[in-house]
């Protein structure tokens, strides 16, 4: 359950950067952010599949 709240949560957070970016409110280059910032994606998921207690 908690694992489904931080994937919904990241999602939503990514939607508001990108709809802040269209609209005009931001000047932040996501591409750039995303590419400096991924390899911080998979060890995050990593290190949750590490320590996901298993049913």
């Amino acid at each position: 359950m908690r694992q489904h709240l931080v994937t919904a949560l990241i999602l939503i957070a990514l939607g508001i950067l990108f709809l802040a970016r269209n609209l005009g409110w931001t000047d932040l280059d996501l591409s750039r952010l995303l590419s400096t910032w991924w390899p911080l994606i998979l060890i995050a998921v990593g290190v949750s599949l590490l320590f996901r207690q298993r049913k």
